[in-house]
């Protein structure tokens, strides 16, 4: 989503890394392009001059011009700047029994979708959620809600017909009854300058009291979400918001705004239209993003939910013993499709900003992974165990199998070959990546040692004896 917003904001950095001192001219003219990139990427003009504001007061203060390495100090000025406009993190109160959230906003921003998959958010640290169809405007949003329900096995309280009040009201007893620690409720859609409908909304609010008031926005809809968070925020006491779509083309405008302007928090953030892209907002982490360092603690979580334990124990030992065969490459392919879109994850890396660039668009989509289970699926086990014997008829029936072509059937396996061959400097501690996997003590459980290392190690007692 802040793509164009993080490359303008690099371009801007790498002219004052470039440079060893900074004069006023220069800090000033950096400034300018940064409510340049700012303005471009939709923010709310008063938001951007508060944020440009904010670095100027920090950069006269801590006196950048005379300290070492200025370049870098203003990013990390831009980093507090962004962090302090986005504000601070915030959590859902789940207070009450049963503690009632209630969803708001536009048609068409997602809330129902969002229900399910905050049913399901909560559900994963240890609730038990009901989900409350109370949107009697949309045809088949009841229907809709069921499904999701069906699919993520959250019970659905539903009437085939009534007013949202009323259901909203006996579904929070039928919560009590059934023992249910969280009730969601996903109202209708309604613009904000319909009166009878925010009407609607202010009586259920009145009603139920919710513990939780969260206006769902759709990050699409750029500095026109702002005005509907202030109009929602002054009818019904917007306790939170949910931004949803941050996967798609949006200039990030929004983000950055929406809580500036309004003063109500962001808790979460809508990734991906799977049930389990659903993001607990972090101000810190997004900032990182948008400058191009990454969010490897995201990504931590992410791979600590997909990835399974005992699989990678038993996946280290075998890229020790340099068995690693395509049936493993397989179950490695799958378990990171299950961590969202390969795009969204290689974002998290630090610096894969500069880079993305010029790695080819298809490469990033999930079509190209498909692609390759595709591949190893139509290979036998003897192939995926022993690549070596795949000969030119056989990638030929590979090929016509997979519905690809030979050349593709080729380039996986040179690809393959160089994973492994990756993985084999790692274990043996050769090569750049040996180097890395030195590094990285928490890589594959314990340090790797190595015949060398161990060598080098003893070489070294015994200078300590002497």
């Amino acid at each position: 989503m802040f793509d164009a917003l993080s490359e303008r904001l690099q371009a801007t950095f790498d002219r004052l890394r470039g440079k060893g001192r900074l004069s006023e001219g220069d800090v000033d003219e950096a400034l300018k392009e940064i409510r340049r990139a700012l303005l471009a990427a939709d923010v709310h003009f008063a938001v951007a001059r508060r944020f440009v504001d904010r670095i100027r007061e920090r950069a006269v203060g801590e006196d950048i011009l005379h300290g070492l390495n200025p370049g870098q100090q203003v990013v990390k000025l831009v980093h507090d700047a962004l962090i302090a406009t986005l504000g601070e993190p915030a959590r859902l109160s789940l207070d009450g029994s049963p503690a009632v959230v209630m969803l708001v906003g536009l048609q068409g921003t997602g809330k129902t979708t969002l229900a399910g998959k905050l049913a399901m958010n909560l559900r994963r640290a240890g609730s038990r959620p009901l989900l409350v169809a109370a949107d009697m405007q949309r045809p088949a949003a009841v229907a809709q809600l069921q499904t999701l329900g069906r699919q993520t096995d959250i019970p659905v309280y539903a009437e085939p017909s009534g007013r949202p009040l009323d259901i909203c009201t006996r579904s929070i007893q039928h919560a009590r009854d059934q023992g249910h620690t969280v009730v969601i409720l996903d109202t209708a859609g309604r613009l904000h300058i319909d009166d009878d409908l925010m009407r609607e909304i202010e009586e259920i609010r009145t009603r139920v009291q919710p513990r939780e008031t969260l206006l769902v926005v759709d990050a699409m809809t750029g500095q026109e979400a702002v005005k509907v968070a202030e109009a929602f925020h002054a009818r019904v006491n917007v306790t939170g918001l949910v931004l949803t779509k941050v996967d798609g083309d949006a200039r990030g405008g929004a983000a950055l705004s929406i809580r500036e302007v309004t003063g109500v928090p962001i808790k979460f953030l809508g990734t991906g239209e799977k049930m389990d892209a659903l993001e607990v907002f972090h101000p810190d982490r997004l900032a990182s993003r948008i400058l191009g360092m990454g969010d490897v603690l995201t990504l931590i979580e992410k791979a600590q939910e997909n990835f399974d334990r005992a699989e990678a124990e038993k996946l280290q030992k075998k890229i020790q013993r340099a068995t690693f065969d395509l049936e493993d490459f397989l179950s490695q392919l799958q378990q990171l499709k299950r961590m969202g879109p390969l795009g969204q994850v290689l974002e998290m890396l630090p610096g894969f900003g500069r880079v993305a660039s010029q790695i080819p668009r298809e490469a990033m989509e999930g079509d190209h992974l498909k692609r390759i289970e595709a591949i190893i699926q139509s290979m036998t086990p003897g192939e995926r165990a022993e690549p070596a014997i795949i000969d030119g008829s056989r990638k030929r029936r590979i090929a016509r199998g997979s519905g690809t072509t030979q050349q593709d059937v080729n380039q996986l396996l040179g690809q393959f070959q160089q994973v492994r061959t990756m993985m084999k400097q790692m274990t043996t501690g050769r090569g750049p990546f040996g180097r890395l996997a030195g590094a990285m003590p928490g890589l594959g459980g314990a340090r790797m040692a190595t015949p060398t290392a161990t060598r080098r190690d003893r070489k070294k007692k015994k200078k300590r004896r002497r």
